[in-house]
């Protein structure tokens, strides 16, 4: 590995340095993902398969969106499934006292 003076360096050539190595890194990273592609691809062929047949038979689970549980008071727009982070109208009424059941549809 070479050995830099980096204060021997002026702002110009350190940023220029910097750029250089983002770049490095970046290739390096780059190389890697490619030797791991081919090593992948090298099996699925001694397997009968092709990586991308084998990428595009990976399910991919998708949640239907859950139906609203419950109405804001003043606009019936406004609705929650009962899922996630409660909105702040529905936080704001459970600390004044109300309840959930207030707001079931």
């Amino acid at each position: 590995m070479t050995d830099i003076d980096l204060n021997a360096l002026s702002l110009p050539e350190l940023k220029q340095l910097q750029k250089n190595v983002a770049k490095a890194i970046a290739s390096f990273e780059d190389r890697r993902k490619a030797e791991a592609r081919a090593k992948v691809d090298d099996l699925a062929r001694e397997l009968g398969f092709s990586f991308d047949e084998l990428a595009e038979a990976a399910p991919t689970r998708k949640r239907a969106p859950s139906a609203p549980k419950y109405r804001h008071p003043e606009n019936a727009e406004i609705t929650w499934s009962g899922r996630g982070r409660k909105p702040a109208w529905i936080a704001e009424a459970l600390a004044s006292g109300k309840s959930l059941e207030d707001f079931a549809i």
